[in-house]
Formats: C-alpha cells, sequence, structure tokens
C-alpha cells in the first residue's frame, strides 16, 4: 500500500516497520543496559476471541533485556566522571535555594534506597509519594526505581479524599509526605490529610515524613517516621539491581469530572528510551559540546507525567542541568519565573499555555526589560493547545521572538511527546501540534475509520506508538481496552480522544477533547477555536468555553471568561459576543458570557470543560478533588446564581 503526502510526513523516513524498530532499537542502546533484548517490540491487538469478547492489547518492548533506570539517570554519569555537575537547581517558594551535583544525588538516592528498603519495600511494591517540588522528591522518586519498587506521585495540594483514593487504589505500603508546604507565601500544615487518607481499610505500614516547614505535626508511634531518622542515617552504599525492561516504573493517575480516575501503568525500559531520546531531540542544543551549558527548566508539578518525563527521567538521564521550583508563579511577585531564568541562566522552558496566559495577564504591556531572558534557546508548551495569542506573546517576551517553540501534543497515555515542531524548524505555526516525532506516527479519521480532509475535524489515533506507551490501567485491564482500543480494535489503533484537523501542509491542529466539541444547529464547533477568539481580545486573559442545553439549537455556547481590570459589564459581555461572531462567524456567538476569577483546571493545565457544564447548568457535579484550583467551583457557583 502506497504511502499518501500526509502518511510522508508523519514516517520520518521509515518506510518500513523494520526501520521504525531498528530507530527504537538505537535510541535504546544510548541507556546502559545490564543485558540486552532479543525481541525489540510485541504487540498484540485487541481482537475477538471465540465468544465475540475482546482480548486486551498486549504491549512490549526490549523484551528480554535488564536495566535500572535510576542507575541510567544518576550513577552513570558520576562514573563517567560528572560527579560535580549540577543536576538540581532548587529554589524554594521562601527563597531558600540548593545545588545538588550528580554525586550528590547519587548519595541521596542511595540513602534512601537503604532506608526504603530497611520498612519493608522491595521489587513490585507500591510507594505513594504525596509532597510539593522538593529535592527530597526527585530523590525518593529515583530511590523507588532503585530497588524496583512502583511510585506513584500524587500532587501536594490535593484533597484527603483524593489521597484516599490512591493509597487504596495502589494497594500501597509506603506513603511519603511533609510535615508542611508552602503555598502563596503561607506555611499550610498537610499531615492532617495524610492521617484522614490511611485512616481506613489500606495495605499502609508506613509514612515517612519529611521537615519541611515546621508545622505541628500528629504522629503515629510504629507508623510514622521521620525522613532526617530513616535516610540521612542510611548507608550511602548502595548496589542498584538490574529488572526486566517491562517491569512496573510508576503508576500515573488521570484525572476527570466523571468516573474515578485510571491509574495508567509505565513500564522501565521503553519509558526511558522514549523519555531519555525525546528530551534530547526536543530540549538539548544540538551540538553535543555544547550541551554542558543547557539548563532545563520544565515547570511542571512533579506529580504530573510532563513532569516524569521532562523533569526526572528524560533530563537526568542525559546528565542534564535543571531547575526545580517549589513555588507557584506569582509569589512573593508576578515576575518570579523571570528572576529563576536570570538566576540560572535557563536556556528551555517548557510550561502550560494556562501559565502563558496568566502571564500575559500579569503583564499586558509585556515583560519588563529589568528582566534578562537572553539565555532562552528553546521554548516549549504542553497540557492543551496554545492559543495563538498566547503563542505570539510567549515567544515575543519571553522568547526574544525568534526562540524556537515546540508547540507538544501528548499524554499521560503516551507517556512522551507524539506530536511537535522541531527545535531546528524554519517556521512555526502559532498553536499547531505540527506532526509526529520519528518513530511514532498519527492520523486523523472520521468515526468509520476513514482520513480525514484537510480542514475537517476528526478523531487524532495514535497508529504507531512508541516504548513509553501505557501498558494498562492498574487493575482494570478491561477499562484500558475499552477507554483507548475498542473503537479501532480493527485497526490496532490507539484512541486519543482529542479532536483534531489537517491543514493544507498535513500539519495536524489540536482541538480539544472531543467530548468538548460543541454542535450548533448541526455545525461542530471546537472550544478551543472559540477560545482563542476570546483571548485574542485585549480584555481577556483565558476564556473556558462549554456546551449547555438549548431546545433549539441542541446545543449553545457558554463562554466563562477572566479578564483585565474592573469585573465584566453588560456592555463588556455583548462586546465579547460580538468579537467570537467577527472572528469565527455568527454560528459561534456565545449565548452567554459569565466573568469569573478562574477557571477550573487540572494540574496539567487542562481546562474541565465539562464541568463548566454542570455548574452553568445545575446538574450535579463530577470529582473535583485532582483540580489545581478548586476553590474556584463554588465561587463560579456563587456567580452564576447572582445572574439567575
Amino acid at each position: 500500500m502506497g504511502v499518501t503526502a500526509v502518511d510522508s510526513l508523519v514516517l520520518e523516513d521509515f518506510t518500513t516497520e523494520e526501520e521504525r524498530l531498528a530507530f527504537w532499537e538505537e535510541q535504546a542502546r544510548r541507556l546502559d543496559w545490564s543485558s540486552e533484548w532479543h525481541t525489540p517490540h510485541t504487540f498484540e491487538p485487541a481482537r475477538p476471541g471465540p465468544n465475540g469478547e475482546l482480548s486486551v492489547p498486549r504491549i512490549e518492548w526490549f523484551a528480554g533485556g535488564t536495566l535500572n533506570a535510576a542507575y541510567n539517570c544518576v550513577d552513570r554519569h558520576v562514573e563517567a566522571g560528572l560527579g560535580d555537575k549540577p543536576a538540581l537547581f532548587f529554589e524554594g517558594e521562601p527563597g531558600d535555594r540548593r545545588t545538588v551535583t550528580y554525586a550528590e544525588l547519587q548519595d541521596e538516592v542511595c540513602r534512601a534506597a537503604n532506608a526504603l528498603t530497611a520498612l519493608g519495600i522491595g521489587k513490585g511494591d507500591r510507594v505513594v509519594i504525596y509532597l510539593p517540588v522538593l529535592v527530597e522528591t526527585v530523590v525518593v522518586t529515583l530511590a523507588c526505581a532503585r530497588i524496583g519498587a512502583v511510585h506513584s506521585l500524587v500532587f501536594g495540594g490535593f484533597s484527603a479524599e483524593a489521597l484516599r483514593f490512591r493509597v487504596e487504589d495502589t494497594g500501597a505500603k509506603l506513603l511519603v509526605t511533609t510535615d508542611g508546604q508552602y503555598r502563596r507565601g503561607q506555611a499550610v500544615p498537610v499531615k492532617e490529610n495524610v492521617d484522614l487518607a490511611v485512616a481506613g481499610d489500606n495495605a499502609i505500614e508506613h509514612v515517612l515524613v519529611i521537615r519541611r516547614t515546621g508545622s505541628e505535626t500528629a504522629w503515629t508511634e510504629g507508623r510514622d517516621v521521620w525522613w532526617h531518622d530513616a535516610v540521612d542515617a542510611a548507608s550511602p552504599l548502595h548496589e542498584a539491581e538490574a529488572f526486566d525492561a517491562e517491569t512496573p516504573l510508576f503508576i500515573m493517575y488521570t484525572s476527570g469530572t466523571t468516573g474515578k480516575p485510571k491509574g495508567l501503568v509505565h513500564t522501565t525500559g521503553g519509558y526511558l528510551t522514549q523519555a531519555s531520546w525525546s528530551y534530547e531531540y526536543l530540549f538539548s542544543v544540538p551540538d553535543p559540546a555544547k550541551r554542558a551549558d543547557d539548563v532545563h527548566w520544565c515547570t511542571a508539578d512533579l506529580a504530573w507525567v510532563t513532569a516524569h518525563t521532562y523533569e526526572i527521567y528524560g533530563p537526568l538521564s542525559n546528565g542534564a542541568t535543571q531547575v526545580i521550583f517549589e513555588g507557584t508563579p506569582n509569589t512573593p511577585h508576578p515576575g518570579r519565573h523571570f528572576e529563576i531564568i536570570e538566576r540560572y541562566g535557563v536556556t528551555s522552558y517548557y510550561t502550560a499555555p494556562t501559565l502563558i496566559r496568566s502571564l500575559m495577564g500579569w503583564f499586558p504591556d509585556g515583560v519588563p526589560t529589568e528582566y534578562d531572558r537572553s539565555s532562552i534557546k528553546v521554548l516549549g508548551t504542553v497540557g492543551e493547545a496554545t492559543n495563538p495569542e498566547a503563542w505570539r506573546w510567549f515567544r515575543e517576551n519571553v522568547g526574544s521572538g525568534t526562540a524556537p517553540m515546540v508547540d507538544t501534543w501528548w499524554q499521560s497515555e503516551t507517556g512522551a511527546t507524539v506530536l511537535s515542531p522541531r527545535p531546528t524548524d524554519a517556521s512555526f505555526k502559532p498553536g499547531c501540534a505540527s506532526r509526529a516525532l520519528p518513530g511514532v506516527s498519527t492520523r486523523i479519521v472520521n468515526d468509520d475509520g476513514e482520513r480525514v480532509s484537510p480542514g475537517e475535524q476528526g478523531l487524532i489515533v495514535v497508529d504507531r506508538h512508541g516504548p513509553a506507551m501505557a501498558r494498562t490501567v492498574w487493575g482494570n485491564p478491561q477499562r484500558y481496552l475499552d477507554s483507548y482500543w475498542r473503537k479501532f480494535a480493527a485497526q490496532g489503533w490507539f484512541l486519543a480522544g482529542d479532536g483534531a484537523r489537517y491543514d493544507d501542509d498535513g500539519d495536524t491542529w489540536i482541538l480539544g477533547r472531543v467530548d468538548d466539541v460543541i454542535n450548533v444547529s448541526g455545525h461542530r464547533l471546537s472550544t478551543i477555536e472559540i477560545e482563542s477568539a476570546l483571548v485574542s481580545h485585549p480584555r481577556v486573559v483565558e476564556a473556558g468555553v462549554c456546551p449547555v442545553a438549548d431546545p433549539v439549537t441542541g446545543h449553545a455556547i457558554a463562554a466563562f471568561v477572566v479578564v483585565h481590570g474592573e469585573s465584566g459589564t453588560p456592555a463588556l459581555e455583548q462586546d465579547l459576543r460580538n468579537h467570537v461572531a467577527k472572528a469565527i462567524g455568527p454560528i459561534a456567538k456565545p449565548s452567554a458570557v459569565v466573568v469569573v476569577e478562574d477557571v477550573p483546571k487540572t494540574r496539567s493545565g487542562k481546562i474541565m470543560r465539562r464541568l463548566l457544564t454542570q455548574l452553568y447548568e445545575g446538574a450535579p457535579l463530577g470529582d473535583t478533588t485532582s483540580l489545581q484550583n478548586e476553590g474556584c467551583v463554588p465561587r463560579i457557583a456563587e456567580v452564576l446564581a447572582g445572574r439567575t
């Protein structure tokens, strides 16, 4: 079967599956393996059984190979003479700073590995890590990988209820936390949340507590253990054990407004291969001789998959230097990130569109010249499609108008970037995910699996996945099948759940979640496109658009907007409605514009549009425990109540 013009853009010259697998084997050899694999890749797609039921897909990469992820991220760099190279520049929210070299990181990871072993943790045991962005968070994560334990990081701002679910669902034996956390200038106790979360029926044997804020801490003797007692006193000598490539490395929970979060299981060899290679491909200076000066900063919380791939395993497996920052971006002032970029000479800055839009609101006249951003060599975005207006602002104000923009598209499920422009591209399209990286491919199809024409909205599928693809849903393989593989089982394609379209050049534009499409009188409208139109208005900082029931048109459009200056007025709301109609067309004009302080977002920066619909219609709310800003929900409800 021939390769079409669009296909040729995504296959990156791999005309055969053998060439593609050879590419991934080459990337795997960038790592240190104790024993090499005998089979590079096995994929058994979902197929009907004797009674017509579908089997669960089976995915393997580098079967028979053995390695240790922590050794690849730390020890091998020390052995190569890079022990004095900074691995982490840590900056705490209160302003405390610490530089950790690779030799020091090795010492701490080994101590933590010995401490975990002494607490009865071994291969296959699950460890829930409920921490902010700290050096210790990276240390204990790598210590789990070193001894073969399966880690599951939980955002430190999540509620006791959200934490309890993850503790019970994983069957974790150990929970790692702090006495308190710094949030927007305040020391907030969190141990009480932990005690509530582990009070029920679970497998927790110990709670390991880091002293961070000095907050008053309730204590359960025999269960609770101080980090400084267990880890600091442990031996710095530890021999890393090699594990099979398919050994589970971590469980990453997705968030949603309906249903329980899904615990996606990522394994060691394939995940580390794709994380390591894609980090270098997207964020490193092309000339290896100049990479010693690279300073990477991924602004994600460490509990997010982006941080796993591009803040822990990707950078550290490459021996990179990076920044990790504990605080919020506007504490104590909106220029905090620019201070950090200047202080450490950040060369690659990878963040979410929601932060870019916040920066636009904080600096409507542009970033003050007092902040030196000249070190920036590449900018990156992740989380959801970037509004073109925000894209342009970001590149002009943070990247001096010249820095390459890697506008990445990927998911917790894929484990690493799938679509992105290259840093070496000669030109960029604001807000466009562009095309697939080498070794993977996608296509945009209709419900019948047929390729859509340019300009037509369809479903994006991954038809050739990379080695970082999640293998299953923890404890629920049926949900893995039903959520991602059932619809296109005959083709063996992974259903991403996002809508997308090709442009005339064959490049891919992501249009948001399929269930966020608004159908107005038979016209399918993308929430991302309507939000982008709203954000292009000079008064709008951020916008979340959702469908609401309408007896005539089926759906109507409700727009929730965060604005500059004083609160909204009827005149402003009408102006915004007309602005969208002019930018897209009258069919896209919102029926309602609601001015709010903030819109609900996941930790990855995705706007929870289904939650906006539920709020507007007064329907029962779905799960809100996984939001990064759960407090905005009752405030939005108050605004809506005041409109009736």
